[in-house]
């Protein structure tokens, strides 16, 4: 059982990726939290918990753990320079924080657009920071997979997905498919130091991942 830290766990995404994770028979989750008031949410559903601020000092957070799924991201709200502090300081310290407690894996949660920042609107600074913060995790030389959906949905998962390095075109992913997806790379040979775009489709999601080169 390898312990988990899930950074962005009190989020959409990140709620039911410590949910996943907790389910499963490999995996057990410490969702980092930056509220006491966070606290039981997690607590009622047997999920411990790690005290971090991305904004601040959170190397505590990291002590124990085998492997992170970084979940964490404004989604453009909240102005420019939040979203640096978030998506790009607090990233590229999280991998920081990584190497030096040796994590085995660090899984990122990244977007599909991080190519050209500049092509959708009113997500420019968003994508530019998710950019930075991915180049900085490739070079890092910490085990790495990075996970860049399409527009997320609330909608039911299937777990059946079109995934490749670069789709060249638009598409949805439900959250809960994505979340499989971050539980799924963090076995340490799968898509190990790689980026793939991921959306809904027709192809096996566990199956696309362990083929994935």
């Amino acid at each position: 059982m390898q312990n988990i830290l899930v950074i962005g766990a009190n989020g959409t995404t990140g709620r039911l990726i410590s949910k996943i994770l907790r389910d499963s028979s490999d995996f057990k989750p410490f969702a980092m939290i930056r509220k006491e008031t966070q606290k039981p949410f997690f607590e009622n559903q047997g999920i411990e918990t790690r005290h971090g601020d991305l904004e601040a000092d959170f190397t505590s957070a990291f002590r124990g753990m085998d492997k992170v799924i970084f979940a964490a991201g404004s989604g453009g709200k909240g102005g420019d320079e939040k979203t640096i502090a978030v998506d790009q300081i607090g990233a590229i310290k999280a991998v920081e924080f990584a190497k030096t407690n040796k994590l085995q894996k660090f899984v990122m949660l990244s977007s599909m657009g991080t190519d050209n920042p500049s092509k959708i609107e009113g997500l420019e600074q968003y994508l530019e920071s998710k950019k930075t913060a991915d180049d900085f995790l490739r070079e890092s030389n910490v085990v790495y997979t990075i996970v860049q959906p399409g527009g997320l949905t609330d909608k039911k998962g299937t777990e059946k997905v079109e995934l490749a390095h670069k789709l060249k075109k638009m598409g949805e992913i439900s959250r809960e498919d994505v979340a499989h997806t971050l539980l799924y790379a963090l076995e340490l040979e799968r898509a190990k130091n790689t980026s793939f775009e991921v959306i809904s489709g027709n192809d096996d999601l566990k199956q696309s991942i362990k083929n994935y080169k």
